[in-house]
């Protein structure tokens, strides 16, 4: 089957480029002839305040792309969909409704001589505007089906247009360089240095299980770093704010990645509860090969979103052979397994959340946690995934 995807591909970056260069990538393993239909320009800057592209790719490049389309260039869009037509199946990468009015030109080249498929990682935004469900219904009410990675974004989907909608969970696409202490773990049978994935630090410990040096101690060696860390892009939504003002007394907390706005506000509530020696603020874009050290001195990664669907950090984290705090929200409640690889707690409560934390540094429950953590398999996620988006 000849198939185009219309997405980001390389240099743009983040997980909606990860995502389509493996859908890519798992379509021709399968047998398919697939190209990348790319962007010269994919967004207005004001509409995307963060860093667009990078030098290194995230993952290796998928070789078939085409870089043409520009939102800037209306006539590209049209021109795209004339050169699509001879496609068996289109899909469209929606990941946010901006893209729509490029996605109506290529629909308008296209003329319905080709099946078409909105692949929507979020079928409307966290942070919603006016203009997001109406841009949303026209673009649904013309593609020939929809694929939504859970439930409620399913139901999102199909109050926004007649086509068909199948859900299918968002499967694995962390990058090769973030998967490697994962593999380690799996083949050893959750075994790699010291029988928990992590590696061994010395350390004397006290009778309370504290460490000389601060840091509770596991069985095998491992250092509680009495450290968590926020990693990805801050948005509201993904309430760091919460966790700021959770964090129990004698924990540091590490906050690496793209801020979306809110620096400043983030840099002034830390301030203003006296956390600056114990909040560290990494803001910027992490490539790839500075993940494993952000994991490495951490006890555990904390997702407090106050809403979600489809997310990877929560695999993320067990490749790097941490256990995840996470709110019931979208996937992180599924990836999460309560009490064996991390905790999970309900949306919103800084108070809640606080608990939980505390719970978590009890004596020898971060290393039993730890213990529990195994890597994800992708292969069945992605069986399951193609099947659900081709259909010869």
């Amino acid at each position: 089957m000849r198939i185009a995807i219309v997405g980001p591909a390389h240099p743009y970056k983040g997980g909606g480029v990860a995502h389509t260069t493996e859908l890519a990538h798992r379509l021709r393993d399968a047998g398919h002839d697939v190209l990348i239909e790319s962007w010269r320009a994919q967004y207005p800057s004001f509409l995307y305040p963060g860093q667009q592209t990078v030098d290194t790719p995230d993952g290796a490049p998928f070789p078939n792309v085409l870089r043409d389309l520009d939102w800037r260039r209306p006539d590209g869009w049209v021109r795209a969909g004339r050169r699509l037509a001879s496609a068996d199946l289109v899909i469209l990468v929606v990941l946010s409704p901006v893209q729509v009015p490029p996605y109506l030109g290529i629909l308008y080249g296209l003329r319905r001589r080709t099946r078409v498929v909105a692949l929507c990682h979020n079928v409307l935004p966290h942070e919603r505007k006016p203009y997001d469900a109406p841009l949303m219904r026209a673009l649904l009410r013309r593609v020939d089906g929809v694929l939504a990675h859970s439930e409620p974004q399913a139901a999102l989907a199909r109050g926004l247009g007649p086509a068909p909608v199948t859900v299918a969970e968002m499967a694995p696409h962390l990058p090769a360089a973030l998967r490697g202490r994962g593999e380690a773990v799996r083949a050893a049978g959750n075994g790699a240095s010291g029988g928990n994935g992590t590696s061994s630090e010395d350390g004397a410990s006290n009778e309370d299980g504290t460490s000389s040096e601060g840091g509770a101690t596991s069985g095998d060696g491992a250092a509680v770093a009495n450290r968590l860390l926020f990693f990805g892009l801050v948005r509201p939504y993904k309430g760091l704010d919460l966790l700021i003002r959770a964090l129990p007394e004698g924990v540091s907390l590490r906050v690496a990645g793209e801020f979306w706005g809110g620096l400043e506000e983030t840099k002034a509530l830390v301030a203003e509860l006296g956390l600056t020696g114990r909040v560290e603020l990494r803001p910027g874009y992490v490539a790839d090969g500075e993940v494993p050290e952000l994991f490495a001195d951490v006890d555990a990664l904390v997702l407090p979103y106050r809403s979600g669907t489809a997310s990877q950090q929560v695999w993320l984290g067990h490749e790097q052979g941490v256990p995840v705090i996470a709110s019931r929200v979208g996937t992180l409640g599924d990836h999460v397994t309560d009490g064996v690889d991390g905790l999970l707690v309900e949306p919103g409560s800084a108070e809640g959340l606080r608990a939980a934390l505390s719970a978590f540094y009890r004596p020898g429950e971060p290393e039993r946690l730890r213990a529990g953590v195994k890597a994800v398999d992708p292969a069945p996620y992605w069986a399951s995934y193609l099947k659900a988006l081709v259909r010869d």
